[in-house]
């Protein structure tokens, strides 16, 4: 008998100074982090007034039209708001988590009335009176966290709610870079039609010209019908350019919360002419409290980590504390009279003593959840650590690349003058001409790809990067 007082005791001191929390106490996984970024080689560092915008980076392409766009996004894009509903759910969860640190107080008031049967068989106290019980009472129940399952319960709560905190970042993130990429494909589409619109203006006066010629004697009727051959081609080019750009002017619309009926991006008035801005990269290190993701992975560790602890609880007793209190009369006159007064008080411990390995199969499943979030945050920081470095490497090449193309360009150019001239002096085909112009055409056309080519991969690279987000600005400024 007072071994089981001293267990009682025991228990109630651990309750009461909630020192014996089972589980595992979280650490952070190790991940391993380069000292720096292998494309990064050559690269150009930014300049201290070159960092990244907090929370509106594509600011760096100094475009007001796309900042407007992409502003846009974090108001009505629908895929935001699902992921901020999943935040107020993650929220709602920790509340009801935290409530459990409280005691559950219940009333309750009943009058009833009853007559018992007359076919029973104890004839003797048998009454045949209408019976009428009035009842009020006030109950009290605590469920003291003894062994931190409550304490588990919120700290999982909370990683929870922190990592869907993050999950909106990176909805965000993506949405906007998604925004800026498809507008800068726009603006190369608008670009590769004018260029198309400019080709066709200068093939109708080759056309007019081999005409000329041909009424003149001096050309043959294949050099008519190459150079409508040439004009009409390019005319096709000119009109398929506006699938892709009707397309992607719908995507935008989707990605701002807007039907596609509702939206138009008119056709750029001037050139193509924003450029790639300076990035700062920083150390690979940095991207794991700059990326959302990475963040949102490794909250999500910490959450399945307390759940270990929440499962492990199971093995251990509960001690709950009740008392009850209230007036309970056969008469409304005297129901809530001194002598009708009611009360119970005292202490439940309740255990499992056999559930078949239950608990066993449980605790083993939620550390296996735990490895399986582990692995992923690894996972998540490898594949960051790969997106740097591609958009690094194609950011890099495709300067070089750009440099090279224009040029090819302007050689190209020289190349349909020199040719044009010696047409018209008669001096060579039309078949030449027609030739430098196509390897004109398409060297205009290859650099405009690599122009566009560069700024995915600046907006991309800007994405891999975590955009203007980081951890400690998130945890401060919380949605």
């Amino acid at each position: 008998m007072n071994s089981i007082k001293r267990n009682i005791l025991i228990i109630s001191v651990c309750g009461l100074f909630a020192s014996c929390t089972v589980g595992p106490n979280y650490v952070k996984p190790t991940v391993s982090a380069p000292n720096a970024f292998k494309e990064q080689s050559g690269w150009t560092e930014a300049k201290p007034q070159d960092e990244i915008p907090r929370g509106k980076w594509w600011e760096l392409f100094g475009d007001a039209y796309l900042n407007n766009l992409a502003e846009q996004v974090e108001v009505s894009n629908q895929n935001i708001k699902s992921v901020e509903a999943q935040y107020r759910q993650a929220r709602a969860l920790v509340q009801e988590a935290q409530a459990a640190y409280y005691p559950t107080v219940t009333g309750g008031v009943s009058a009833t009335r009853s007559k018992p049967a007359s076919n029973t068989g104890n004839t003797i106290n048998y009454s045949p009176n209408i019976n009428t019980a009035y009842r009020m009472s006030l109950g009290a129940s605590w469920e003291t966290d003894i062994w931190g399952k409550i304490k588990r319960t919120v700290e999982a709560g909370n990683a929870g709610l922190q990592a869907s905190s993050a999950d909106i970042e990176a909805a965000k993130l993506s949405a906007q870079a998604e925004v800026v990429q498809d507008y800068f494909l726009i603006r190369a589409a608008d670009a590769r039609k004018s260029l198309y619109d400019n080709s066709v203006k200068a093939y109708e006066k080759s056309l007019e010209l081999t005409k000329n010629q041909y009424k003149a004697g001096i050309a043959a009727r294949a050099d008519v019908v190459t150079a409508e051959t040439q004009l009409e081609t390019v005319r096709a080019q000119a009109v398929d350019v506006g699938i892709q750009r009707a397309q992607l002017e719908h995507a935008i619309a989707m990605l701002i919360g807007k039907a596609p009926a509702e939206f138009t991006i008119e056709p750029a008035a001037s050139g193509f002419t924003v450029l790639p801005p300076a990035i700062p990269i920083g150390v690979p290190s940095q991207l794991l409290e700059r990326r959302p993701d990475i963040a949102a992975a490794e909250r999500r560790a910490a959450q399945a980590n307390a759940q270990i602890g929440v499962v492990e609880s199971a093995y251990y007793p509960d001690l709950t504390l009740s008392a009850t209190l209230g007036f309970q009369s056969t008469s409304f006159s005297r129901w809530l009279t001194y002598p009708s007064r009611f009360w119970t008080l005292g202490p439940a411990l309740a255990e499992t003593i056999f559930d078949g390995g239950l608990r066993k199969g449980q605790t083993a499943q939620a550390i296996a959840v735990y490895d399986e979030k582990v692995a992923d945050y690894r996972q998540t920081v490898l594949t960051a650590f790969q997106e740097v470095e591609d958009n690094l490497v194609a950011l890099k090449i495709l300067e070089q690349e750009a440099q090279l193309q224009d040029a090819a360009v302007n050689s190209a150019r020289e190349s349909v003058a020199l040719t044009t001239n010696q047409y018209k002096a008669g001096t060579v085909n039309y078949l030449n001409v027609v030739n430098v112009e196509t390897i004109a055409l398409n060297n205009e056309r290859t650099a405009l790809d690599i122009h566009s080519s560069r700024l995915i991969a600046a907006v991309t690279l800007i994405k891999a990067l975590g955009g203007g987000w980081s951890l400690n600005d998130n945890a401060s400024n919380p949605p």
